[in-house]
Protein backbone atom coordinates (compact mmCIF):
# COMPACT_ATOMS: atom_id res chain seq x y z
CA UNK A 1 0.00 0.00 0.00
CA UNK A 2 1.33 3.45 -0.93
CA UNK A 3 2.02 6.11 1.71
CA UNK A 4 -0.90 8.21 0.38
CA UNK A 5 -3.32 5.30 0.69
CA UNK A 6 -2.06 4.52 4.19
CA UNK A 7 -2.63 8.15 5.17
CA UNK A 8 -6.19 8.08 3.82
CA UNK A 9 -6.92 4.78 5.58
CA UNK A 10 -5.55 6.16 8.86
CA UNK A 11 -7.73 9.30 8.61
CA UNK A 12 -10.76 7.16 7.81
CA UNK A 13 -10.13 4.95 10.86
CA UNK A 14 -9.71 8.03 13.05
CA UNK A 15 -13.03 9.48 11.78
CA UNK A 16 -14.80 6.17 12.48
CA UNK A 17 -13.38 6.07 16.01
CA UNK A 18 -14.57 9.65 16.67
CA UNK A 19 -18.05 8.85 15.33
CA UNK A 20 -18.22 5.68 17.48
CA UNK A 21 -17.11 7.57 20.60
CA UNK A 22 -19.65 10.35 19.94
CA UNK A 23 -22.45 7.79 19.44
CA UNK A 24 -21.52 6.05 22.71
CA UNK A 25 -21.52 9.38 24.53
CA UNK A 26 -24.96 10.26 23.14
CA UNK A 27 -26.26 6.81 24.14
CA UNK A 28 -24.99 7.27 27.70
CA UNK A 29 -26.62 10.72 27.97
CA UNK A 30 -29.90 9.36 26.58
CA UNK A 31 -29.88 6.49 29.11
CA UNK A 32 -29.28 8.93 31.96
CA UNK A 33 -32.20 11.13 30.85
CA UNK A 34 -34.59 8.25 30.18
CA UNK A 35 -37.60 8.14 32.49
CA UNK A 36 -38.45 4.61 33.57
CA UNK A 37 -41.41 3.45 35.69
CA UNK A 38 -39.00 2.12 38.34
CA UNK A 39 -36.08 3.55 40.29
CA UNK A 40 -33.78 2.44 43.12
CA UNK A 41 -35.11 2.95 46.64
CA UNK A 42 -31.79 2.21 48.35
CA UNK A 43 -28.23 3.40 47.50
CA UNK A 44 -26.01 1.00 45.53
CA UNK A 45 -23.59 -1.42 47.14
CA UNK A 46 -20.57 0.31 48.73
CA UNK A 47 -18.03 -1.72 46.74
CA UNK A 48 -17.23 -2.41 43.10
CA UNK A 49 -16.04 -5.46 41.22
CA UNK A 50 -15.49 -4.59 37.54
CA UNK A 51 -14.81 -8.24 36.63
CA UNK A 52 -18.05 -9.56 38.14
CA UNK A 53 -20.00 -9.96 34.91
CA UNK A 54 -19.51 -10.33 31.17
CA UNK A 55 -18.72 -7.61 28.67
CA UNK A 56 -21.76 -5.67 27.34
CA UNK A 57 -23.49 -6.79 24.18
CA UNK A 58 -25.73 -4.76 21.91
CA UNK A 59 -29.50 -5.15 21.78
CA UNK A 60 -31.56 -5.29 18.60
CA UNK A 61 -34.97 -5.52 20.26
CA UNK A 62 -37.84 -3.65 18.66
CA UNK A 63 -40.04 -2.53 21.59
CA UNK A 64 -40.05 1.14 22.54
CA UNK A 65 -39.61 2.87 25.89
CA UNK A 66 -43.35 3.49 25.87
CA UNK A 67 -43.81 -0.31 25.91
CA UNK A 68 -41.49 -0.56 28.90
CA UNK A 69 -43.40 2.22 30.69
CA UNK A 70 -46.67 0.40 30.12
CA UNK A 71 -45.54 -3.10 31.10
CA UNK A 72 -43.60 -2.12 34.21
CA UNK A 73 -45.90 0.49 35.71
CA UNK A 74 -47.08 -0.12 39.25
CA UNK A 75 -50.71 -1.32 39.39
CA UNK A 76 -53.30 1.42 39.99
CA UNK A 77 -54.60 -0.61 42.89
CA UNK A 78 -52.13 -2.92 44.62
CA UNK A 79 -53.68 -6.31 45.38
CA UNK A 80 -53.73 -7.68 48.91
CA UNK A 81 -51.27 -10.47 48.10
CA UNK A 82 -48.71 -7.95 46.79
CA UNK A 83 -46.91 -6.48 49.84
CA UNK A 84 -44.31 -4.51 47.88
CA UNK A 85 -43.29 -1.48 49.94
CA UNK A 86 -44.05 -3.07 53.33
CA UNK A 87 -40.67 -3.74 55.04
CA UNK A 88 -42.29 -5.89 57.76
CA UNK A 89 -43.26 -8.62 55.27
CA UNK A 90 -40.81 -11.44 54.45
CA UNK A 91 -40.51 -15.22 53.95
CA UNK A 92 -38.66 -16.05 57.16
CA UNK A 93 -41.70 -17.68 58.78
CA UNK A 94 -43.32 -18.87 55.53
CA UNK A 95 -45.22 -22.17 55.48
CA UNK A 96 -47.39 -23.69 52.77
CA UNK A 97 -50.43 -22.98 54.95
CA UNK A 98 -49.97 -19.29 54.07
CA UNK A 99 -51.20 -20.10 50.55
CA UNK A 100 -54.28 -22.13 51.50
CA UNK A 101 -56.57 -19.08 51.12
CA UNK A 102 -55.71 -18.97 47.39
CA UNK A 103 -57.11 -22.46 46.72
CA UNK A 104 -60.68 -23.04 45.61
CA UNK A 105 -61.48 -24.66 48.96
CA UNK A 106 -59.45 -22.06 50.91
CA UNK A 107 -58.10 -24.96 52.98
CA UNK A 108 -55.89 -28.04 52.59
CA UNK A 109 -56.70 -31.65 53.35
CA UNK A 110 -55.80 -32.83 56.85
CA UNK A 111 -53.16 -35.17 55.39
CA UNK A 112 -51.64 -32.61 52.96
CA UNK A 113 -47.84 -32.51 52.73
CA UNK A 114 -46.01 -29.76 54.61
CA UNK A 115 -43.15 -29.82 52.04
CA UNK A 116 -44.93 -29.41 48.69
CA UNK A 117 -48.34 -28.39 47.38
CA UNK A 118 -49.59 -28.54 43.81
CA UNK A 119 -51.88 -25.74 42.59
CA UNK A 120 -53.98 -25.74 39.41
CA UNK A 121 -54.46 -22.81 37.03
CA UNK A 122 -58.19 -22.32 36.41
CA UNK A 123 -59.05 -23.75 39.82
CA UNK A 124 -56.67 -22.01 42.25
CA UNK A 125 -55.54 -18.38 42.25
CA UNK A 126 -52.01 -18.99 40.95
CA UNK A 127 -51.48 -15.31 40.05
CA UNK A 128 -51.87 -14.23 43.69
CA UNK A 129 -49.79 -17.18 44.91
CA UNK A 130 -46.84 -16.00 42.81
CA UNK A 131 -47.29 -12.37 43.94
CA UNK A 132 -47.54 -13.45 47.58
CA UNK A 133 -44.15 -15.17 47.44
CA UNK A 134 -42.16 -12.87 45.13
CA UNK A 135 -43.26 -9.60 46.77
CA UNK A 136 -41.96 -10.90 50.14
CA UNK A 137 -38.41 -11.61 48.89
CA UNK A 138 -35.78 -9.86 51.04
CA UNK A 139 -32.61 -11.93 50.56
CA UNK A 140 -32.31 -13.56 47.13
CA UNK A 141 -34.21 -14.61 44.03
CA UNK A 142 -32.84 -17.11 41.52
CA UNK A 143 -35.22 -17.37 38.57
CA UNK A 144 -35.44 -18.93 35.12
CA UNK A 145 -38.72 -18.14 33.37
CA UNK A 146 -39.60 -19.25 29.83
CA UNK A 147 -42.67 -17.02 29.44
CA UNK A 148 -42.28 -13.65 31.17
CA UNK A 149 -45.29 -11.45 30.45
CA UNK A 150 -47.11 -10.50 33.66
CA UNK A 151 -47.33 -6.75 34.28
CA UNK A 152 -47.74 -6.79 38.07
CA UNK A 153 -45.08 -9.47 38.60
CA UNK A 154 -42.80 -7.51 36.23
CA UNK A 155 -43.09 -4.45 38.44
CA UNK A 156 -42.36 -6.45 41.61
CA UNK A 157 -39.31 -8.08 39.99
CA UNK A 158 -37.88 -4.73 38.87
CA UNK A 159 -38.29 -3.21 42.34
CA UNK A 160 -36.42 -6.19 43.80
CA UNK A 161 -33.78 -5.93 41.07
CA UNK A 162 -33.01 -2.37 42.17
CA UNK A 163 -32.63 -3.31 45.84
CA UNK A 164 -28.92 -4.00 46.56
CA UNK A 165 -29.76 -6.12 49.61
CA UNK A 166 -31.50 -8.66 47.34
CA UNK A 167 -29.19 -10.85 45.23
CA UNK A 168 -30.87 -11.74 41.95
CA UNK A 169 -30.08 -13.97 38.98
CA UNK A 170 -32.67 -13.61 36.21
CA UNK A 171 -32.52 -16.05 33.29
CA UNK A 172 -34.83 -15.71 30.27
CA UNK A 173 -35.23 -17.74 27.09
CA UNK A 174 -33.93 -16.10 23.92
CA UNK A 175 -36.88 -17.15 21.76
CA UNK A 176 -39.41 -15.71 24.23
CA UNK A 177 -37.50 -12.72 25.59
CA UNK A 178 -36.95 -10.67 22.45
CA UNK A 179 -39.58 -8.16 23.49
CA UNK A 180 -40.49 -5.52 26.01
CA UNK A 181 -39.15 -7.32 29.09
CA UNK A 182 -35.69 -7.84 27.64
CA UNK A 183 -35.71 -4.16 26.69
CA UNK A 184 -36.75 -3.18 30.21
CA UNK A 185 -33.76 -5.04 31.67
CA UNK A 186 -31.38 -3.51 29.13
CA UNK A 187 -32.75 0.02 29.65
CA UNK A 188 -32.49 -0.40 33.44
CA UNK A 189 -28.95 -1.74 33.04
CA UNK A 190 -27.92 1.29 30.96
CA UNK A 191 -29.55 3.75 33.34
CA UNK A 192 -28.70 2.29 36.74
CA UNK A 193 -26.17 -0.53 36.07
CA UNK A 194 -28.08 -3.46 37.57
CA UNK A 195 -24.87 -5.25 38.63
CA UNK A 196 -24.26 -2.40 41.08
CA UNK A 197 -27.54 -3.41 42.72
CA UNK A 198 -26.48 -7.07 42.94
CA UNK A 199 -28.71 -8.11 40.02
CA UNK A 200 -27.46 -10.08 37.03
CA UNK A 201 -29.54 -11.20 34.05
CA UNK A 202 -28.89 -13.46 31.10
CA UNK A 203 -30.97 -14.14 28.00
CA UNK A 204 -30.11 -17.11 25.82
CA UNK A 205 -30.42 -20.86 25.26
CA UNK A 206 -29.56 -24.18 26.87
CA UNK A 207 -26.02 -25.61 26.69
CA UNK A 208 -26.98 -27.49 23.50
CA UNK A 209 -28.66 -24.44 21.89
CA UNK A 210 -32.22 -25.55 22.65
CA UNK A 211 -34.87 -23.41 24.36
CA UNK A 212 -34.47 -22.64 28.05
CA UNK A 213 -37.79 -24.12 29.13
CA UNK A 214 -37.44 -23.96 32.93
CA UNK A 215 -40.31 -22.18 34.68
CA UNK A 216 -39.44 -21.62 38.28
CA UNK A 217 -37.57 -19.81 41.03
CA UNK A 218 -36.11 -20.10 44.52
CA UNK A 219 -36.96 -17.23 46.87
CA UNK A 220 -34.73 -16.40 49.86
CA UNK A 221 -33.42 -19.98 49.86
CA UNK A 222 -36.63 -20.99 51.66
CA UNK A 223 -39.34 -21.37 49.02
CA UNK A 224 -39.18 -22.91 45.55
CA UNK A 225 -41.80 -22.71 42.81
CA UNK A 226 -41.80 -24.84 39.67
CA UNK A 227 -44.34 -26.09 37.16
CA UNK A 228 -45.77 -25.63 33.68
CA UNK A 229 -47.03 -22.10 34.41
CA UNK A 230 -45.66 -19.23 32.33
CA UNK A 231 -45.96 -15.72 33.76
CA UNK A 232 -48.81 -14.47 31.59
CA UNK A 233 -52.52 -13.70 31.82
CA UNK A 234 -53.71 -17.02 30.39
CA UNK A 235 -50.74 -18.95 31.80
CA UNK A 236 -51.76 -18.06 35.37
CA UNK A 237 -55.51 -17.61 34.81
CA UNK A 238 -55.06 -14.07 36.14
CA UNK A 239 -58.66 -12.85 36.51
CA UNK A 240 -60.14 -14.19 39.72
CA UNK A 241 -63.34 -12.81 41.23
CA UNK A 242 -64.17 -13.39 44.93
CA UNK A 243 -61.86 -16.39 45.14
CA UNK A 244 -63.40 -18.14 42.13
CA UNK A 245 -61.95 -18.43 38.64
CA UNK A 246 -63.81 -16.14 36.27
CA UNK A 247 -64.60 -12.56 35.37
CA UNK A 248 -64.58 -10.45 32.17
CA UNK A 249 -61.90 -11.59 29.72
CA UNK A 250 -60.95 -14.60 31.85
CA UNK A 251 -58.64 -17.11 30.13
CA UNK A 252 -56.79 -20.01 31.68
CA UNK A 253 -54.45 -22.59 30.17
CA UNK A 254 -54.15 -26.09 31.64
CA UNK A 255 -51.16 -25.49 33.90
CA UNK A 256 -49.82 -26.59 37.26
CA UNK A 257 -47.78 -24.65 39.83
CA UNK A 258 -46.00 -26.43 42.66
CA UNK A 259 -44.63 -24.60 45.71
CA UNK A 260 -41.93 -26.42 47.68
CA UNK A 261 -40.36 -25.93 51.11
CA UNK A 262 -38.35 -29.16 51.25
CA UNK A 263 -34.73 -28.04 52.00
CA UNK A 264 -33.05 -30.71 49.82
CA UNK A 265 -35.18 -29.90 46.76
CA UNK A 266 -34.59 -26.17 47.27
CA UNK A 267 -30.80 -26.56 47.39
CA UNK A 268 -30.74 -28.78 44.31
CA UNK A 269 -33.10 -26.54 42.33
CA UNK A 270 -31.22 -23.37 43.26
CA UNK A 271 -27.97 -25.01 42.13
CA UNK A 272 -29.56 -25.92 38.81
CA UNK A 273 -30.88 -22.37 38.30
CA UNK A 274 -27.39 -20.95 38.92
CA UNK A 275 -25.87 -23.50 36.51
CA UNK A 276 -28.37 -22.61 33.75
CA UNK A 277 -27.65 -18.91 34.25
CA UNK A 278 -23.87 -19.38 34.16
CA UNK A 279 -24.12 -21.49 30.98
CA UNK A 280 -25.71 -18.56 29.16
CA UNK A 281 -23.19 -16.08 30.61
CA UNK A 282 -20.35 -18.38 29.49
CA UNK A 283 -21.75 -18.59 25.95
CA UNK A 284 -22.04 -14.79 25.86
CA UNK A 285 -18.38 -14.36 26.82
CA UNK A 286 -17.44 -16.58 23.90
CA UNK A 287 -19.48 -14.47 21.48
CA UNK A 288 -22.45 -16.82 21.41
CA UNK A 289 -26.16 -15.94 21.10
CA UNK A 290 -26.93 -14.43 24.49
CA UNK A 291 -27.44 -11.04 26.10
CA UNK A 292 -26.07 -10.29 29.56
CA UNK A 293 -25.86 -7.33 31.86
CA UNK A 294 -23.27 -4.58 31.58
CA UNK A 295 -20.04 -4.94 33.57
CA UNK A 296 -20.11 -3.30 36.99
CA UNK A 297 -18.92 0.27 36.49
CA UNK A 298 -16.31 1.69 38.85
CA UNK A 299 -18.27 4.96 38.94
CA UNK A 300 -22.03 5.37 39.24
CA UNK A 301 -24.15 6.23 36.23
CA UNK A 302 -25.52 9.82 36.37
CA UNK A 303 -29.04 8.56 37.15
CA UNK A 304 -27.83 6.27 39.94
CA UNK A 305 -25.57 8.97 41.40
CA UNK A 306 -28.46 11.47 41.59
CA UNK A 307 -30.73 8.98 43.37
CA UNK A 308 -27.86 7.79 45.60
CA UNK A 309 -27.06 11.35 46.76
CA UNK A 310 -30.73 12.12 47.39
CA UNK A 311 -31.19 8.97 49.49
CA UNK A 312 -27.99 9.50 51.47
CA UNK A 313 -28.97 13.12 52.15
CA UNK A 314 -32.41 12.04 53.34
CA UNK A 315 -30.92 9.56 55.84
CA UNK A 316 -28.44 11.95 57.54
CA UNK A 317 -28.96 12.19 61.34
CA UNK A 318 -30.13 15.84 61.19
CA UNK A 319 -32.67 15.08 58.46
CA UNK A 320 -33.98 12.02 60.30
CA UNK A 321 -34.25 14.00 63.55
CA UNK A 322 -36.22 16.74 61.77
CA UNK A 323 -38.49 14.14 60.18
CA UNK A 324 -39.18 12.55 63.60
CA UNK A 325 -40.01 15.97 65.08
CA UNK A 326 -42.38 16.68 62.22
CA UNK A 327 -44.06 13.26 62.63
CA UNK A 328 -44.43 13.82 66.39
CA UNK A 329 -46.37 17.06 65.79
Amino acid sequence: MSAAKKSVAKKSATRKAVVKKTAASKSAKKAAATKLPFAPGIPVRPFVDPDAVAEPTTSTTAPTLADVQRAYAAPKKQSQSNVLGDPTQNLQTFTLNDLALFTKEQAYSTNASKDVHLFYVGRDDVHDILKYIVSRVTVSLYMNMFGFDDDELNNIIMQKALNPSVTMLITLDKSQAGGVHEKALIEADQKYNLAAFNTHFAIGESATHQISHTKGFVADGRVAAEGSTNWSTSGEGTFVVQGLAGGPGYKAQNNTQSVITDPDTIVRFQTELIAEHMTIVSVAKGGGPATTSLPLAETMTPATAAIHNKLVKATTPSRMKAAKKKAAK
